[in-house]
């Protein structure tokens, strides 16, 4: 079918299509409006599950798919309610035909006004139908534009991570590769974004279009533009798509700014991000937080404000940070690879099949794991003897259980620290302080 395009059956087939596409595109946008309200709070308790546990990489992931979900989501209510007018229109063209405006007998001032600005009933309806076309389509085109951007922030990622931080490269071919291809990424994305405001500027200029070629080239494929440029400039050469794509970026800054906004309470408290000596927040009480409404624990978390039982169960989110400072603590449990990350599962070593030797390093690794976490309530410091756990919220971490049966009824403070060495001094780095009432049930 694509080597008969030019055919005047297949552009008979088109202008078809094009005058029915109306319905397909409400099926569309009900099915995706639908399928979007119901991805949004699975892809926001996912990209705060991983945040909390610092997967940055999956973090990345579920928090562009959000984002997307978002733009994608505005832009079909907003071709719903527009192609709801449409049909509203047609239907009252029906009924009442043009507008008459001799019947409305205004003053000629007026009437001359409205003639003016409205012209006729069919130009309103012609109007509605391009904006409802433009805006269905232009909705996955931004959609592409947000995976654009997300790739060339990976690129920049990537070359750091992997080239200018890689110690098992020579630092010469880093500093020598990297940074030209950091450079070489990041001029690109300006000028590439100049081009896209400018409306294709460095493309008309003769000399300039020579250089910016390559560029252009390269970028094409980065950005996977090659998949949607038939769409770019399809707009580009409509006044009309142009305008309201400029239309909708603005749209989409005015909206996060209006939901930025929150009412202050007071001038001096507020609940904070974490706990403290003064304040309860609910992300360090199991009792207090579900999975399903996208809350997770803050670092560390105790079962409830009010303990009634002899014992306090300590809660502690698994982070890499912790496992960094055990490496320091203890150099012999460092590996020689760093298998952290995203890692395939079907992996095959002398290392995998040599049980005693992993059992023994893992004991290692808990004991340090415990040498390192000093627990205090009040002033009285308690041993941890963590455990590997999972908390209510399907969290990795680590638990222990303190003695509390000698504790005075009434309000205690719980704090915990990681031990972290720096060179030769040993640094107390807080995971939590957290308040809690004990009033056991003798």
């Amino acid at each position: 079918m694509n080597q008969d395009y030019n055919n005047p059956a297949f552009k008979k087939l088109l202008k078809k299509l094009q005058e029915e596409s109306w319905q397909l595109e409400l099926l569309i946008s009900g099915f995706a409006i639908f399928g979007l309200f119901q991805a949004i709070t699975p892809l926001g308790v996912l990209s705060q599950e991983a945040r909390n546990n610092d997967q940055i990489l999956v973090f990345a992931i579920f928090l562009v798919a959000t984002i997307s979900c978002f733009i994608l989501l505005f832009n079909l209510l907003l071709h719903v309610i527009l192609r709801g007018l449409w049909i509203g229109a047609l239907g009252l063209r029906y009924v009442s035909g043009d507008i008459d405006f001799e019947k409305l007998n205004y003053s000629p001032k007026f009437t001359n006004y409205l003639k003016k600005k409205i012209v006729s009933f069919d130009r309103y309806i012609a109007s509605l139908e391009n904006y409802c076309s433009i805006i269905f389509a232009i909705s996955f085109l931004l959609i592409f534009y947000v995976l654009a951007f997300t790739l060339l922030i990976g690129s920049i990622v990537f070359v750091a991570e992997y080239i200018l931080n890689n110690d098992d490269l020579s630092e010469t071919f880093r500093y020598a590769v990297g940074i030209p291809l950091i450079l070489f990424i990041v001029f690109g994305m300006l000028l590439s974004f100049f081009d896209f405001l400018t409306q294709g500027w460095l493309k008309k200029k003769q000399w300039i279009s020579r250089l910016y070629f390559p560029v252009y080239w390269v970028f094409s494929f980065l950005t996977l533009s090659f998949l949607y440029r038939p769409l770019v400039y399809n707009f580009l050469d409509n006044k009309f798509g142009r305008r309201i794509s400029f239309f909708l970026v603005p749209m989409y800054i005015l909206i996060l700014f209006a939901t930025s906004f929150q009412y202050q309470k007071s001038n001096y408290i507020d609940l904070g991000s974490q706990s403290t000596s003064t304040v309860a927040n609910k992300r360090n009480y199991e009792s207090l937080i579900t999975k399903e409404d996208g809350v997770f624990i803050k670092s560390v978390a105790i079962p409830s404000k009010v303990i009634s039982e002899p014992y306090l169960k300590v809660f502690n989110v698994f982070s890499e940070r912790t496992e960094d400072y055990i490496y320091a603590y203890n150099k012999g449990l460092e590996p020689l690879e760093d298998n952290r990350g995203l890692k395939s599962q079907m992996q095959f070593s002398n290392d995998f099949f040599d049980f005693d030797r992993r059992d023994s390093l893992k004991q290692e690794y808990m004991k340090t794991l415990n040498d390192i976490h000093v627990i205090k309530i009040d002033t009285t410091e308690y041993k941890p003897d963590f455990i590997l756990s999972e908390s209510s919220t399907d969290e990795f971490g680590y638990e222990t259980y303190l003695d509390i049966s000698n504790l005075k009824k009434g309000k205690h403070i719980i704090r915990l620290w990681q031990k972290k060495l720096k060179q030769d001094d040993t640094l107390y780095i807080r995971r939590a302080t957290i308040p809690f009432w004990y009033y056991p049930n003798q």
